[in-house]
């Protein structure tokens, strides 16, 4: 989001992590492809939220919502989702959803205990 630094929004996702126990939940981050990020700035990323203690990831192919923001620099193509879903869940994530139409909500009451 505008304004947002990946390390702060880390640092949140940190802490919710640490009170997990205390609400019984699970935490949930998503990204976006396609904005020119490079196999090693995903794969850094996904280890990041893996030591963060993010149990959820949902991962989706950016699509520019106006001419006002930035173009979308390539389409990822299916089997490359496919790809990092199965990295992320190597690496420790409990889940990953991954696909071009994949949004932070998507599927959500399947995999987050209480959410219908």
């Amino acid at each position: 989001r505008p304004g947002s630094r990946f390390e702060s929004s880390l640092e949140l996702l940190r802490r919710a992590a640490a009170r997990k126990p205390a609400f019984g939940g699970r935490v949930k981050t998503a990204m976006m492809l396609g904005l020119g990020e490079t196999d090693d700035q995903v794969e850094a990323v996904l280890a990041r939220l893996v030591d963060a203690g993010i149990d959820v990831l949902a991962l989706g192919q950016y699509l520019r919502p106006s001419p006002e923001q930035m173009a979308v620099e390539r389409f990822v193509e299916p089997a490359e989702f496919e790809r990092w879903r199965r990295r992320g869940l190597e690496l420790g994530l409990a889940h990953v959803e991954a696909g071009p139409l994949v949004r932070s909500s998507y599927h959500a009451q399947d995999h987050l205990p209480g959410v219908k």
